[in-house]
């Protein structure tokens, strides 16, 4: 057991490493990382899709990498934007890691990019310990996937700078009770904002978009317990 813990330690620590000097790199050229992860079917593609249109219609310089273990169809979702889009299949592997991103991204990021958003493969397990460089981490969850999300997947929740609740259209329906999905998100992560949006009402749209503009400009982002905790 002791040398699987000293493995996996020894893994992420050499991820942390490259981790951060991807996020001086894309610094010194003035991009800014966002790593959005959510289960399978949040909604988080559709959220992206419409932030991505929002930063063209404002002409800020924007792009996204999104993994999946198949398929490129969110690739293919997210370019309608007309921002600069990369599909990465991972071949069965749950998560990105910061060297396999810096990998991707060399030679295909624009040089000007101000922010680039990460849609991360669908899991709340394996991405969830893995730094990919980014300045803001962003965890999303919709209404119908139970208010006790947070409380099921602490690592997740509780290293979030930032929770969003999505496709709150059908809240009702579907009976969600935002009370108790927020007090179990303060829970594991004390202090973390958390927004609601629909990308079918457009609720919130462009909520993220000032977030991670906010983030890139240096204001401050919120530091979890979790994450003091483990450093």
């Amino acid at each position: 057991m002791c040398r699987v813990v000293d493995l996996q330690q020894a893994v992420l620590a050499k991820n942390d490493a490259a981790a951060q000097a991807l996020r001086a790199g894309l610094a010194a050229q003035g991009t800014t990382v966002v790593n959005l992860l959510s289960s399978p079917g949040s909604g988080k593609t559709a959220l992206l899709e419409g932030e991505l249109l929002l930063a063209r219609e404002r002409g800020l310089p924007v792009a996204a990498l999104t993994a999946d273990l198949a398929t490129e169809n969110d690739a293919e979702r997210l370019a309608r934007s007309g921002a600069p889009v990369k599909q990465v299949l991972t071949d069965g592997l749950c998560h990105l890691e910061a060297g396999m991103l810096a990998g991707h991204l060399h030679g295909w990021l624009p040089g000007h990019t101000r922010l680039l958003f990460v849609e991360n493969v669908g899991n709340l397990v394996c991405p969830a310990s893995y730094d990919l460089g980014e300045s803001l981490r962003v965890v999303l969850a919709s209404v119908t996937e139970g208010e006790d999300k947070p409380l099921k997947y602490p690592t997740a929740f509780g290293l979030a700078q930032l929770v969003i609740v999505t496709k709150t259209d059908i809240a009702e329906a579907v009976g969600f009770d935002e009370g108790a999905f927020r007090a179990h998100v303060q829970q594991v992560n004390p202090g973390v904002d958390v927004l609601l949006t629909s990308a079918r009402t457009g609720q919130g749209t462009g909520a993220l978009l000032d977030r991670a503009l906010a983030a890139a400009e240096g204001s401050p982002v919120h530091a979890p317990v979790m994450a003091r905790a483990r450093s």
